[in-house]
């Protein structure tokens, strides 16, 4: 499978996230078509081209946009997510550091199609380096007359804020993240009612990630049935994959939603210690492992979903067999037992107990019982949490038991004091 550069066709270019750069490689040729069109055309465009949002849930832009009620006498806002706290995952954050101007170029698209005048960017406080460049990118756009009072002179008043998170993973979850915007602590809201009719300052919202909106230009000036040429009938487009760990060369590499483990690890040159892969994950650390067995699993959201995990933001984690599967487990669980936002019993008390019994496992100090113990845990927790954090903290224990039981027997049988 060949590399497809749609969001990447920029990358390495001379200064892509300079504006003048941007402008002579189509910069804003998206948002000037679109600016000719009607508000419902695009919307329509975006729905009809099956553009599903890059953040993990994979739900369809296109159906968010058009939730979006009309001549209500409010404003509207659109908000990206662009927290990606998600361990292994690292493509939003190169997306802006590469190519700031194609994200505000869909902002600016979006807010149009659904009647807002204001966007913020919820960028995580620790990526200071990306804050600073999506900043300046958003300062030249109003330089140029992209933002302001009159967007390109079209009638269209739009203004972007650029706004610095405080580090909390559960940010990334996108009410918690509107709470965080408003200054409240960064907790989820109860769901109904949903953003699009009650969400920032408890107006009608549009969160969307960093690659959904990124995308949108594209779409405008290729058409709907140019992404939909790309990847299945069900996941077009193209997604970035994110390959870490045991690989020759990590990196991101885009490439057609479908896209097989397989045909990255050849992209990526292989297996970087010459070993056997072990586990992987598709999505990130919050989503079901995998096995080598599933090595041929098409990469896209119905794909992944019916072998029994979740694409998700497309963080492929790769593991040989000299690695501990429990022991990267134990790892994952104590970032969500200290990223737990505490609002919920399930998951606040259910992941403090998920890694306490790791730890024990890890130490040698563990029982056979303490395997049946995880999956009971993870039982309590999946599906009763108040938002998906707590799911996707049990979700790699439970697929990893599944999947190597028997790494975790030979723990629990080693002697006091042991270690992996």
């Amino acid at each position: 499978m060949p590399l497809t550069p749609v969001l990447t066709k920029r990358f390495g270019t001379n200064q892509p996230w300079k504006i003048d750069n941007y402008e002579a490689l189509d910069g804003y040729t998206g948002l000037r078509k679109a600016l000719a069109m009607t508000p419902d055309e695009l919307i329509s465009l975006v729905k009809d081209a099956t553009l599903r949002g890059r953040g993990g849930a994979g739900f369809p832009a296109g159906m968010k946009w058009q939730f979006i009620p009309q001549d209500d006498g409010k404003p509207h806002y659109v908000v990206v997510n662009a927290d990606e706290g998600e361990p292994g995952t690292c493509r939003d954050l190169p997306l802006m550091m590469n190519d700031p101007h194609s994200l505000i170029e869909g902002i600016i698209i979006a807010c149009y199609a659904v009647r807002s005048q204001h966007a913020f960017i919820y960028i995580r406080g620790e990526a200071v380096h990306a804050i600073r460049r999506v900043t300046r990118a958003v300062r030249e756009a109003y330089d140029k007359g992209y933002l302001g009072p009159d967007a390109l002179g079209a009638g269209l008043a739009c203004d972007i804020t650029v706004h610095n998170g405080a580090g909390a993973y559960i940010c990334g979850e996108e009410t918690a993240l509107l709470d965080s915007l408003e200054g409240k602590r960064g907790q989820p809201r109860l769901k109904p009612p949903f953003p699009a009719t009650n969400g920032l300052y408890d107006a009608p919202t549009v969160v969307n990630n960093v690659g959904s909106l990124a995308s949108v230009p594209y779409i405008v000036l290729g058409g709907a049935d140019w992404f939909r040429d790309m990847g299945p009938e069900g996941s077009p487009g193209t997604s970035i994959y994110s390959l870490s760990g045991r690989v020759v060369q990590p990196g991101q590499y885009e490439a057609p939603m479908g896209t097989t483990l397989r045909e990255l690890l050849e992209l990526a040159g292989g297996m970087s210690r010459g070993k056997e892969l072990k586990f992987w994950t598709p999505g990130g650390s919050s989503t079901p492992m995998f096995t080598r067995e599933h090595l041929d699993i098409p990469l896209d959201f119905d794909s992944v979903a019916k072998a029994g995990s979740m694409n998700g933001t497309s963080a492929i984690m790769i593991f040989d067999e000299d690695d501990s599967v429990v022991r990267a487990v134990w790892k994952w669980t104590k970032f969500y037992e200290h990223e737990s936002c505490g609002k919920c019993t399930p998951c606040r008390e259910g992941c403090y107990w998920a890694a306490l019994i790791l730890d024990r496992i890890v130490h040698g100090q563990g029982t056979p019982e303490d395997i049946d113990t995880l999956l009971d845990l993870g039982d309590n927790i999946l599906g009763r949490s108040f938002c998906a954090l707590g799911d996707g903290a049990v979700s790699p224990i439970a697929s990893s038991i599944q999947h190597f039981r028997a790494d975790y027997e030979a723990l629990v049988r080693q002697p006091v004091g042991a270690t992996a």
